[in-house]
């Protein structure tokens, strides 16, 4: 079950955290996987470099998804290096801390366009690629803080809205695209070990506050979200498309 053999994907924003964990998740069910971070092209040639050593092709890519050029030359040579696309996970995102009223207009553009935006651009050039094979799957990744669920989080408007509109774009891209061979869902993480949530790590009181919202009892691992990757990216999923898979220990639960 699960083998992704032969089928190429690409992650964006896979050069560590979640990102890399779903790089090597889809790699170790065959895949061949195209790696990309925004500028530390070292990073993204090292994780290419470990998937290599699975016997998998990778290139890497450093490219910006919030710039339309940028994401378009990057499908370009994916289609120009594999000739097909079958698998896509939007995973690029970042966050800031503000306050709703303190948020400025250039934090807001810069989330929105990296997290939502971003997500927008690739799975159209995607999209393109798929068509031709009538086969494809699209993971787009959005957060528990996504509005709707009833979990809110102080000084985070911006992602969460974000986060959001992921959700609203996974539902539509979904019903438009089946009738394509192309099915779409979200996965959504609750607190994972990743750069973004370095800060509940590192301060005892918070991490504790953290876990007794989680009853499983720990941080998710970037492994959790690369095993929800793999299964939506299967032929085992084929009947699943518009949905969110929340990745989160329980927490939405308790």
């Amino acid at each position: 079950m699960f083998d992704l053999t032969g089928k190429n994907a690409l992650v964006t924003g896979s050069s560590r955290g979640i990102g890399r964990g779903i790089a090597l998740a889809l790699a170790g069910q065959g895949a061949n996987v195209a790696t990309n971070c925004a500028t530390n092209s070292d990073k993204c040639d090292l994780i290419s470099a470990e998937i290599r050593k699975m016997g998998r092709e990778s290139i890497s890519f450093t490219a910006d998804v919030s710039k339309k050029a940028e994401v378009a030359r990057m499908f370009s040579e994916i289609k120009e290096k594999w000739g097909r696309l079958d698998i896509l996970v939007n995973n690029a995102g970042v966050i800031d801390y503000a306050s709703f009223d303190e948020i400025t207009e250039e934090q807001w553009d810069r989330v929105l366009n990296i997290n939502l935006k971003g997500q927008f651009l690739c799975a159209q050039e995607a999209v393109k690629l798929m068509r031709e094979n009538k086969w494809g799957r699209i993971v787009n990744i959005a957060s528990i803080s996504s509005g709707g669920v009833g979990i809110g989080f102080k000084n985070i408007s911006h992602y969460t809205a974000s986060k959001g509109g992921v959700v609203a774009l996974t539902e539509n891209m979904a019903v438009e695209l089946a009738r394509d061979g192309i099915n779409v869902n979200a996965v959504a993480p609750g607190a994972i070990e990743s750069d973004m949530s370095s800060a509940v790590q590192q301060d005892p009181k918070l991490l504790e506050a953290t876990l007794t919202q989680i009853p499983k009892g720990r941080i998710g691992k970037p492994e959790d979200i690369g095993a929800a990757a793999v299964f939506l990216a299967s032929n085992e999923a084929d009947y699943i498309t518009g949905t969110v898979l929340y990745v989160d220990g329980g927490w939405l639960a308790g």
